[in-house]
């Protein structure tokens, strides 16, 4: 995999495909192969990048200390696009890869030109929700990922899904519990992103998974309702990784997305 040098670490990617940018986003405690089936698909038509996020997969989490914001997240990646010189992209995030996707946005309008939100809320932490991450971080520093892993597999892929299991379940053991800890205190800190999607101005796609318990449909809905250009996808019979359990139907989802995006010559 190639590198780019970002704000405080070394950031692994895959780049693969020519034509328009699309940057996927994974969400924790996974790696860009979460994404492999999109890879697959989409570097057919697009120049796809899937990088491994500050702490996770192949990259580093670098001179983080203590907690790894959204913000520091999408400044990578803000580092990598400019790293490879591409002005824009259609940008994609998955759970906490759709928070660190408005945060992006919200920073930097002009480098999106779609986003994609899949599985993933914009409001705030509760004060309940900020209580709950500090305690999963101190308990992953504690325990390691295995427990935690064995613990929530089948609510990131639903039981029935059982081909996707072996994959997911291995990315969340190998992640660095230092790194997710990291991540998860950032995430407690979150800012809100209802107003940032209120007046986004460029189309977008939201996807949900029908029987995902961590972002339900009625929290796909109301992001939905704040976008002024989208679509609502609910994908049947899966859970918080629709693109893995469901690739088929998630890839169709995509893919008119795109369609749609594409400029007349």
């Amino acid at each position: 995999m190639p590198v780019a040098e970002t704000l405080a670490t070394s950031t692994f990617y895959e780049d693969r495909g020519t034509g328009p940018a699309l940057l996927l986003v994974h969400g924790h405690p996974f790696d860009h192969t979460m994404w492999q089936p999109q890879i697959d698909r989409f570097s057919r038509t697009h120049r796809v990048l899937a990088p491994d996020l500050r702490g996770y997969g192949a990259t580093p989490l670098g001179a983080t200390t203590g907690a790894t914001a959204l913000g520091d997240f999408a400044e990578d990646l803000v580092a990598l696009l400019d790293h490879l010189e591409i002005g824009e992209c259609v940008l994609a995030g998955l759970s906490m890869g759709g928070q660190i996707a408005m945060e992006l946005v919200r920073r930097h309008p002009a480098r999106v030109r779609g986003l994609v939100l899949a599985d993933t809320f914009p409001a705030a932490e509760t004060e309940e929700g900020r209580a709950a991450r500090n305690a999963m971080a101190d308990r992953l520093l504690a325990e390691g990922m295995r427990g935690y892993a064995d613990e929530v597999l089948d609510r990131m892929v639903a039981p029935y899904n059982a081909h996707a299991a072996p994959h997911v379940h291995r990315m969340m053991r190998a992640t660095d519990p230092a790194a997710a800890a990291a991540a998860l205190r950032g995430r407690a800190e979150r800012p809100d992103h209802r107003a940032t999607l209120a007046a986004l101005t460029v189309p977008a796609l939201v996807v949900v998974g029908r029987d995902d318990t961590y972002t339900p449909v009625a929290d796909a809905e109301e992001t939905h309702a704040l976008l002024h250009r989208s679509t609502l996808t609910v994908i049947e019979r899966a859970a918080h990784l629709p693109n893995l359990e469901r690739p088929e139907e998630f890839d169709a989802a995509l893919d008119a997305f795109l369609r749609s995006l594409v400029r007349p010559s």
